[in-house]
């Protein structure tokens, strides 16, 4: 019986944190790569008004969540998992690309038990109730923020936009591999969690 419900972040997690950039890099003429990505908002890293990089982005969201390639070992993990876990993806992105969020996992074959779309990168009251104890995120304010209001486990996946300190219980890991080394330590398979 699965006794442990993990909550996951979609993009940046879940999928590489590169995925934006080919589409980024089309639209407006740029070469980015991640090491060019030092904050969380994209519109730093080149010279685009957030209002122009903003609404092309909602017209481009569908086919960028569509395209967006899993991060290496993720679904190895994640099936690994699937019968040990409940697994609740949690994600910023709106409703209106849930089809194409569906499609996607159904593609490459990452299981879920829920996906929720919360539409903005609050996701403290979802975690809240939906009673995870622990949580996988790239944001760092996000990471810190549910690790403080809900007192689990974190994992932050390190990238260059999310080096900024991080307090004790939000864990920070290269990949999936390590990742998982860590869910193992704190929920080891013969252990309950209430």
């Amino acid at each position: 019986m699965k006794n442990v419900r993990l909550g996951i972040d979609i993009d940046g997690t879940v999928t590489c944190p590169t995925s934006l950039l080919p589409h980024i890099n089309a639209q407006f003429g740029c070469n980015l790569v991640l090491d060019d990505i030092k904050e969380y908002d994209l519109t730093k890293a080149f010279d685009v008004d957030p209002k122009t990089f903003y609404n092309w982005y909602k017209t481009a969201e569908a086919t960028i969540y569509h395209t967006s390639p899993a991060q290496q070992y993720a679904k190895d993990v994640l099936v690994d998992w699937q019968n040990r876990f409940e697994l609740f993806y949690i994600s910023a992105r709106g409703h209106d690309v849930l089809d194409t969020t569906l499609e996607w996992f159904l593609r490459e074959a990452i299981p879920y038990d829920h996906i929720e779309l919360v539409g903005s990168h609050h996701k403290i009251e979802t975690a809240k109730k939906f009673g995870v104890h622990a949580f996988f995120e790239d944001k760092h304010d996000n990471a810190v923020d549910l690790h403080e209001e809900l007192e689990i486990p974190v994992i932050l996946f390190d990238t260059p936009y999310n080096r900024k300190p991080i307090p004790d219980g939000v864990i920070r890991v290269r990949d999936w591999n390590e990742a998982n080394e860590h869910i193992q330590q704190l929920f080891p398979l013969s252990e309950k969690v209430n």
